[in-house]
Formats: C-alpha cells, sequence, structure tokens
C-alpha cells in the first residue's frame, strides 16, 4: 500500500496535520478547568467546539468535493490558528463562560478536516484496488496513534509546562501541517463541481446507509468524550492529575493495537455484521467502567474499551466505499468525523456535569448509554447499511460468466468487490 505513487508525499504532512485533533478536545478542558475551577464549564466550553465542527465539517467537506482541498485547506487552517489564540487570551484574561463559548464557535467550526481529506485521496488513488480496506485500516491506525499521542503531549504541557500550552501547540502545529498537506497538489482528488449536465450534485447525507453509520459514530464520540472528562477527573480524584495523560493513552492505544489487526485480518464476514459485532463487544466493555476503583484497573477497562472502537470506526470508513458515490465522499467522511466530534461535545458536557455533582465514576455512565442506544438504533436500521445488492455478478472470464451470473449474493455479505478479493468480478446494479 505505501507503495502507491505519491502515498508517502501526503501521508506524512497529512499525520503532523491531524495530530492536533487529538490535542484540542483535552487542551480546552485542562485550560477552561484550571482558569474556571469547574469541569461543568469546561465541558461547555470543550462541547460548543465539538458541535460546531460537528455542523461545520459536513460543509467543508462538500465545498471540497467541489473546490479542491488546497482550495478550502488553506483558509481554515489561517482561520483556525487565530480562533485557538483568541479562545486561549479570553481564558488566560478570566473572560466569563459565555465569552469563552462564543469564543470556542470559530475555533470549532474551523477545525480543519485533514483525515476525511486523506481517506478521499486513497479513495481517488486506490478505487478498485484490494488495497483499499488495508488503506482504511491503516488509517484508523493513524487517528488512533494519533489520539494516544495528542492526549499524552496536551496533558503533558498544560500540567508541565503551562495550562495554555496545549492550545499554543495545537494552533501552531495545524498551520504549519495544514499548509503542508494543502502544498500535495498532485495527488488531490478530482473536483466534482457538477456531476453531469443540469445535474444537481448529490449531498452525501441524501443516502440512508450514511445516516446510519452517523448515529454510530455519535456513540463513539462520546466514548472519547466521556473517558477524556472521567479520567481527568478520576485522575484528580486519586491525587495524580498526571495520570490522566497515561490511562487516556492505554485506551487509546487499544484502539490502535485493533485497528493494526483489523488491517492484518482476511475477513470471512461482511462489514455489516462486524460493524454490529463490533458494537455489542463496546457496549458491554463500557458497561464495567464505572465499578473501576483503581489506575490499575481503570487502565485495563480501557484497554479493553479500545480494542472494540477501531473495528467499527474501520468498518464505517470502509463502508462509505459503497453506500456513496465518489462525487460526495469527502463530505460523507467529514459527516463521520463531524459525528464522531458531536457525540464527544454531548459527552463532556453530560459528563462534566456529572462529575461535578457525583464523581467520576457517573461520568464513566455517558459511554455506556450512549453506545446502548447505537446499538439499539444500528440493529433496527441495519438493513440500510447493505449496499445495493448486485441482480448478478458477471466475471471477465468467459469460462465462469454463466455460473457467477447464476449465483445469488446474500443481502447480508453483500459488501465491496474489493474487499472480498474477487479478483475481476464486477457487480452489476440494476435499478
Amino acid at each position: 500500500m505505501l507503495r502507491t505513487p505519491g502515498a508517502l508525499s501526503f501521508l506524512l504532512p497529512g499525520f503532523a496535520a491531524r495530530l492536533p485533533f487529538g490535542m484540542l478536545t483535552i487542551s480546552i478542558l485542562l485550560l477552561v478547568q484550571h482558569t474556571t475551577g469547574s469541569y461543568a464549564n469546561a465541558g461547555i466550553v470543550a462541547a460548543v467546539t465539538g458541535v460546531s465542527m460537528a455542523l461545520f465539517a459536513p460543509v467543508m467537506g462538500k465545498f471540497t468535493d467541489r473546490h479542491g482541498q488546497g482550495a478550502v485547506l488553506v483558509p481554515v487552517v489561517l482561520t483556525h490558528a487565530a480562533a485557538v489564540s483568541a479562545l486561549t487570551a479570553l481564558a488566560l484574561l478570566g473572560a466569563p463562560l459565555w465569552a469563552l463559548a462564543l469564543a470556542a464557535v470559530p475555533a470549532g467550526a474551523s477545525v480543519p478536516q485533514v483525515g476525511p481529506m486523506v481517506r478521499a485521496r486513497w479513495a481517488a488513488r486506490l478505487e478498485g484496488s484490494p488495497l483499499l480496506p488495508t488503506a482504511a485500516a491503516f488509517e484508523s491506525v493513524t487517528d488512533e496513534f494519533t489520539f494516544v499521542v495528542g492526549p499524552v503531549l496536551a496533558t503533558a504541557l498544560c500540567t508541565g509546562v503551562h495550562p495554555a500550552a496545549g492550545l499554543v501547540t495545537e494552533a501552531a502545529l495545524t498551520l504549519l501541517g495544514g499548509l503542508l498537506f494543502a502544498a500535495q497538489r498532485s495527488t488531490q482528488p478530482a473536483v466534482h463541481a457538477r456531476t453531469g449536465a443540469g445535474e444537481k450534485h448529490a449531498s452525501a447525507l441524501s443516502f440512508p446507509g450514511l445516516r446510519v453509520l452517523i448515529v454510530a459514530f455519535i456513540g463513539i464520540g462520546a466514548v472519547f468524550g466521556g473517558m477524556q472528562v472521567s479520567l481527568a477527573a478520576f485522575s484528580n480524584e486519586i491525587g495524580n492529575p498526571g495520570a490522566n495523560g497515561l490511562l487516556y493513552g492505554v485506551f487509546a492505544a487499544g484502539n490502535m493495537i485493533a485497528g493494526i489487526a483489523c488491517g492484518a485480518i482476511a475477513w470471512k464476514i461482511g462489514p455489516r455484521r462486524r460493524l454490529l459485532l463490533g458494537y455489542v463487544g463496546l457496549t458491554a466493555a463500557a458497561s464495567v467502567l464505572w465499578a473501576a476503583n483503581s489506575a490499575m484497573l481503570l487502565g485495563a477497562l480501557g484497554l479493553v474499551v479500545g480494542l472494540f472502537i477501531a473495528p467499527a470506526l474501520i468498518t464505517g470508513y470502509t463502508m462509505i466505499e459503497s453506500l456513496v458515490p465518489a462525487a460526495s465522499r469527502t463530505e460523507a467522511f467529514t459527516w463521520l468525523t463531524g459525528a464522531v466530534a458531536f457525540g464527544q461535545a454531548g459527552a463532556v458536557t453530560l459528563a462534566g456535569r456529572l462529575t461535578d455533582a457525583h464523581g467520576s465514576s457517573f461520568g464513566f455512565l455517558v459511554p455506556l448509554g450512549a453506545t446502548a442506544l447505537a446499538l439499539a438504533t444500528l440493529l433496527a436500521l441495519r438493513s440500510k447499511l447493505a449496499p445495493k445488492a448486485p441482480s448478478r455478478v458477471v466475471n471477465t472470464s468467459p469460462q465462469t460468466t454463466s455460473q457467477s451470473a447464476s449465483q445469488p449474493v446474500s443481502q447480508d455479505e453483500s459488501q465491496p468487490v474489493n474487499e472480498r478479493g474477487l479478483g475481476h468480478r464486477v457487480p452489476v446494479t440494476v435499478d
């Protein structure tokens, strides 16, 4: 996969531009909690940032599909650096909560959607290739690595250097990495300004499978947000604030380990079943977090929770190829990224209030509730996650054409041809 022409040219700057995403929420939480003394207030400001990102990310994705990644990314990273700097200054000056929340709007709205842009480049480079699921797994591992390094780095900066050091570093890395990534124009996907003469550009949200995946990813975002607040509060309760970065790093390391495993496994079950099984495991693992009474036990449980997140993320992103056409794919990826941010935003708000009122154990109930609701939605609407079942499969090899055409395709196991490794077999869909 890494030998794909041009891959390294966008992977390295893309990673530099994505690392700050793992730093943003925890940096806001730690700075605002330091200046206001309240996890609830910190959660509100972080939540406003997440909601703003969730609302504007799809808009950014749509503009990217129509005008190109570089045209969108350059002004976005400049705006983000300025907005985060303003939020940091207001927090240090002791501004009231309403002012911090207002400043959080542009800070969240301008978060550059580099992850979806990298995925869109992979989809364009590897369209029809059996390496595409490997690329999806690789991207999930990269995301999880940023969630390992980002929170640890932000916590170390905020607790060891200055409470504002996390946000300052986040803004600087976003600016530098984003501009470097935008400069890699040769690997950008084709711009889809129009889908045809007189034809309107279809919104990614018009595809029902994406809407179901959005609900699933909101649940995953709630796990991230609930864990961030509750782990920070737990670390303070045991008198070791620095343990927060380590505990969250262990949780994110579980995601990364599972992501590597997912990329190495040749799956024999369909993506829809993988998503459901992953969510069953995630809900079960989250159901015992509240009972942890030691850092060692909580770290072990967090590791198990992390192991179930990566399969769900990887499967969801991989399914986009079969659920959404190429002209709307960047927008679809940003909807999923925005869903994670939205779930994270709601979770940090609710977990912050529960933690302030009752302690960290109540904050851990938020990931449980969110994943249970998402699982129930997935079970009820799982039929929407199946791509259009091919009426027949045509093999370009003349010896097996008639045999392949007569074989029915199970709807539950239907999946992109390149994921099943069927070589030159081409799905033919009849509307």
